[in-house]
């Protein structure tokens, strides 16, 4: 019954986004409300926002070169590895768009994005509802993941722009991953960051919404380069959540080891 309203709600809201009316990227959206030139930097405090994802990339494949691995499922080591990947890659892709903003450049600020979109997917599926669905759904996901970058980039090129794939890989998923993570019990013992990523993940989304009326506060940093650094958080909170969780066999041996002592 789980599986099935898990599949009943991906495949309608599947079918749904193609009732919707194509969607062309708004130019507005290249306009953000901090375009100061610090240290010779166009956008300044928008591309050095980067840096957080930087951080937070290096970390976590710093991490899974190591040993202790415990709190990660092996067959899943791709996926973690694509995730971290990509959050590194963000920070370049998202710096080189905002030292000069236009669709062209949105492109690499997409891709690596949406790579640790579709990673974070699989690995919840491979850690919550089954291991080989998980293992086996990493690479058509990137695939979708890419194409639908690809395909608005070229209908963008053709004048038709169509942003429907992307919106669909980017929040389908959003949408699921509550469901699946309510419907499907861990493997590990905590998964309470799981729930925090999600809810700094939509931190992130409000302040990018509201880039101008946070600029205007102060004049000190807009909406959206506080939204680089939230979202910078989520994948720090996931490190920490793979570097602290144990396999719930584990951590009741501990727990019972602890006990007896």
């Amino acid at each position: 019954m789980k599986h099935l309203l898990l599949l009943v709600t991906a495949g309608g809201l599947v079918a749904g986004i193609f009732f919707v009316d194509p969607i062309a990227q708004d130019p507005a959206y290249h306009q953000f409300a901090d375009a100061r030139r610090l240290l010779g930097i166009a956008n300044f405090w928008n591309v050095v926002s980067n840096l957080l994802f930087l951080y937070a990339g290096i970390k976590g494949l710093y991490f899974l070169a190591g040993k202790d691995k415990a709190g990660i499922l092996p067959s899943l080591i791709p996926a973690y590895r694509v995730f971290f990947i990509g959050i590194l890659l963000t920070a370049f892709g998202s710096a080189w768009y905002h030292l000069a903003p236009g669709n062209a450049s949105l492109v690499l600020d997409r891709l690596p994005m949406t790579l640790a979109f579709m990673a974070f997917f699989a690995i919840i599926l491979g850690e919550h509802v089954a291991e080989p669905l998980g293992r086996h759904s990493l690479l058509p996901l990137l695939v979708a993941g890419t194409g639908s970058v690809l395909y608005w980039w070229v209908s963008e090129n053709h004048s038709q722009g169509d942003l429907r794939p992307y919106v669909l890989v980017q929040f389908l998923p959003m949408l699921l991953i509550p469901l699946t993570l309510r419907l499907y019990p861990s493997q590990f013992d905590r998964t309470g960051f799981l729930w925090l990523m999600i809810v700094v993940y939509a931190c992130s989304k409000l302040f990018e919404y509201a880039d101008y009326n946070v600029y205007n506060i102060g004049g000190l940093i807009s909406g959206h380069s506080i939204k680089h650094l939230v979202a910078a958080a989520a994948p720090l909170l996931f490190l920490h959540g793979l570097q602290t969780r144990r396999p719930l066999v584990a951590a009741a041996r501990e727990r019972k080891a602890v006990a007896a002592e």
